[in-house]
């Protein structure tokens, strides 16, 4: 094996650890969002948990934030909780859900 083929495998693995840990935060994220928008939704115990799996299967579905967000707005809206508010949780779910993977 030559040296650039080590340095291609070192490359598409650090690419594939990467894309792996994306995806553990931002599931962790929409786990964290989850539970937020179910409390403000007053939704507990087996509701809560569908809520947040189909929360986080919006995102793998969509692959992006910007479809969680929208949905979120869309639920939380008519309980009286702001687009500002949820853009704030988005942020602060996705610092402690690098906090808790131990990213940061």
């Amino acid at each position: 094996m030559t040296t650039f083929d080590s340095r291609e495998n070192a490359f598409e693995a650090k690419f594939a650890h990467d894309a792996d840990e994306l995806f553990r935060l931002h599931a962790r994220r929409d786990k964290l969002l989850g539970h937020w928008a179910a409390e403000k939704l007053s939704l507990t115990g087996t509701a809560a948990e569908a809520y947040t799996a189909a929360l986080i299967e919006t995102d793998v579905a969509a692959a992006g934030d910007a479809t969680v967000v929208k949905q979120l707005i869309a639920d939380l809206a008519p309980h009286g909780v702001s687009a500002d508010a949820v853009h704030a949780a988005v942020a602060d779910c996705l610092v402690k859900a690098a906090q808790q993977l131990g990213a940061i």
